[in-house]
């Protein structure tokens, strides 16, 4: 359990600060990094505002993303297809269970190469920031896990109420 939490805060890590990123360029024709339409990338957003990136550290991490998002375009395309094709069988067709271990297999290589690949990305991104934004960066995300711990704690004590589906 606390090793898929870790993966899971990880992986949630990477996608925010290399969508964030992305957006922080400026000039992303309001699509989103990965064309996933992933929408916790504002908090990063605001990160990165903070962190007053240089021009040239925009345009790196512009650069950066778009090469990476070029080079994987293709593999995603390619795990997209086979996701509809399977979505289009029946549980009667024949090699419908065939078809479906083959897309799990594909999707757990696509998570592995997914993780390895945000994890590059997020270190490139990373290396084109100068030791003081990178500390202002940490003190950011300490500081946005505290916010999301009073969070869930308010509510643990301030439960939803139920809802009454009698009429």
């Amino acid at each position: 359990m606390r090793k898929t939490t870790s993966l899971g805060f990880i992986l949630a890590s990477a996608l925010a600060l290399t969508g964030a990123a992305y957006a922080a360029t400026g000039d992303h024709d309001g699509r989103h990094f990965g064309g996933h339409g992933h929408r916790g990338h504002h908090g990063m957003h605001e990160a990165f505002a903070k962190l007053n990136l240089t021009d040239a550290q925009k345009a790196s991490i512009k650069q950066i993303t778009q090469a990476t998002r070029a080079q994987n375009k293709d593999q995603w395309q390619a795990l997209r297809t086979q996701r509809q094709a399977f979505e289009q069988m029946t549980p009667d067709q024949v090699g419908y269970q065939a078809a479906a271990a083959r897309l799990a297999q594909a999707e757990g290589q696509a998570t592995q190469a997914r993780i390895e690949q945000h994890a590059k990305l997020e270190a490139q991104i990373y290396a084109v920031l100068t030791p003081a934004q990178k500390a202002q960066l940490a003190t950011l995300r300490s500081q946005r896990e505290a916010r999301r711990e009073q969070w869930k704690e308010f509510q643990q004590s301030h439960p939803a109420p139920a809802t009454s589906s009698a009429q």
